[in-house]
């Protein structure tokens, strides 16, 4: 059966990666993975598309992520053996599954720091307008590889740090900027903040449903990371007490960091000042004339791409091992350095991120390599959470005893999960009504080519072994 795992394929990972990661480290990467470059730089695009009712479109997608968060939760303290979600699906759903989850989740972490990286180039010209591209782009390449290089404690110091960063200031923006709605600061471009900012220019929904629409793909993408808690179980120290409390945290991370954020910005600075190329947490202060705040905040989006990405790595590095200690990636990267990182796997990770250059050059600016990046991570991701969705599905058929015995069960069980699962089917067909989502989307099926291929030369290889 599918659920039979075998103790002999896991026992190399779990006899050598380290339980580093306390509570805090864990906490916070579940906030440091989800708030990055999406939030940061993307919500510039989803402002534009659609208005003031961006913040309704990013509080649905918060609901339903959150009941795939805890689908997951519920099964992966189900079984004191799944060190990742990966684990998980491939005993629930077969070897298929964890293949395809293992190698999609490796990519999607790809795309998604290539994503990173190339904002970073769009941070840097802030300050630095003549600098060539590239030359950021390598050097945030060789900061993550050197993070990821350290012991896991460590690393999980540095994210805690990172991730700390991008709270307080995000906490600091939302406070500032009730402060000038308060006082009805008017800025350098003549516009007072005020509450009415929100629908005096075209009210809440100024471009329609089809930009509520076409919203729908940066703000999902804007979420992607907030299942990187399910990879952290093998080297939490108290798993059972840890994740729960990361997982619960969800909603009010969103109303917080989400929905507060960008409702407060529209307030400051009206929803038409946004540009999609731009940061409109760096413009908002901008345009207010407060230029020293206005580089305070480039300064913590740089630092909140380089979280995210630095998380991103370390997850594509553990799922690498774990495919590799399950032979389905070279064996060559089953290996661990002195630090107990796996050091292999990590830089093979860190080449494909290097891939970020040639795309700024090849699409022709910031905005349409970021459009393209995005829109292939926020697919692929797609694809990891409806694999553990329907692994819940038969998590519940198959193995009702578990879920019996949980004390961390998902809300609304079954019914919601296809809720969830409806709701990911029409996020996708979203991605069909623009341009420039509909080639990335398009670009995603090339991976799902490449993914069945892998799948039918694994099942000859191991039929020829037998």
């Amino acid at each position: 059966m599918a659920h039979a795992m075998h103790d002999t394929e896991t026992a190399p990972e779990e006899q050598t990666l380290q339980r580093g990661l306390s509570n805090r480290h864990i906490q916070l990467m579940a906030i440091g993975g989800a708030i990055g470059t999406g939030l940061f730089m993307g919500s510039g695009k989803g402002i534009s598309l659609a208005g003031p009712a961006i913040a309704g479109v990013y509080a649905v997608i918060g609901l339903m992520l959150f009941f795939m968060m805890r689908a997951m939760g519920e099964m992966l303290l189900s079984d004191g053996r799944y060190r990742t979600f990966s684990d998980m699906v491939e005993d629930i759903l077969g070897p298929w599954a964890g293949f395809s989850i293992g190698w999609t989740y490796w990519l999607c972490w790809i795309i998604t720091g290539i994503a990173e990286v190339v904002a970073v180039t769009t941070y840097v010209a802030y300050w630095w307008p003549d600098l060539p591209p590239w030359i950021p782009a390598v050097a945030m390449v060789a900061l993550i590889v050197g993070l990821n290089m350290m012991a896991v404690r460590l690393f999980g110091e540095m994210e805690f740090w990172f991730a700390l960063i991008k709270i307080v200031a995000i906490v600091a923006l939302v406070g500032v900027g009730l402060w000038l709605v308060i006082t009805g600061f008017t800025g350098s471009d003549g516009t007072t903040a005020s509450v009415s900012n929100l629908w005096e220019h075209g009210g809440i929904v100024p471009n329609g449903m089809h930009g509520v629409l076409t919203g729908f793909q940066i703000a999902i993408f804007s979420f992607v990371g907030l299942e990187l808690v399910g990879t952290t179980a093998a080297e939490a120290k108290d798993p059972q007490r840890t994740l729960p409390r990361a997982i619960n945290a969800i909603p009010i991370r969103i109303l917080l960091f989400y929905v507060a954020a960008l409702v407060v910005l529209m307030m400051v600075t009206p929803w038409t000042n946004a540009r999609a190329d731009q940061s409109p947490f760096v413009q908002t202060f901008a345009l207010a004339g407060l230029a020293a705040a206005a580089g305070v905040i480039n300064f913590v989006v740089i630092t909140s791409a380089a979280s995210s990405c630095n998380s991103g790595t370390y997850s594509t590095s553990r799922m690498l091992l774990g495919l590799a200690s399950r032979r389905s990636a070279p064996k060559a990267l089953d290996h661990l350095s002195s630090r107990h990182t796996p050091d292999r796997a990590l830089l093979v990770s860190a080449v494909c991120l290097l891939l970020a250059v040639p795309l700024l050059y090849a699409t022709g600016g910031v905005a349409e390599a970021f459009t393209l990046a995005t829109t292939v991570s926020s697919v692929l991701f797609l694809f990891v959470w409806t694999l553990i969705l329907v692994s819940y599905l038969v998590y519940r058929r198959n193995l009702p005893e578990r879920h019996e015995r949980s004390h961390y069960r998902m809300p609304g069980g079954v019914v919601t999960t296809w809720m969830v699962l409806v709701f990911f089917a029409f996020v996708v067909w979203t991605l069909t009504l623009a341009d420039d989502t509909r080639q990335g989307l398009l670009a995603s099926l090339i991976w799902f080519a490449v993914l069945g291929a892998g799948l039918l030369l694994r099942r000859r290889a191991r039929a020829h072994a037998a």
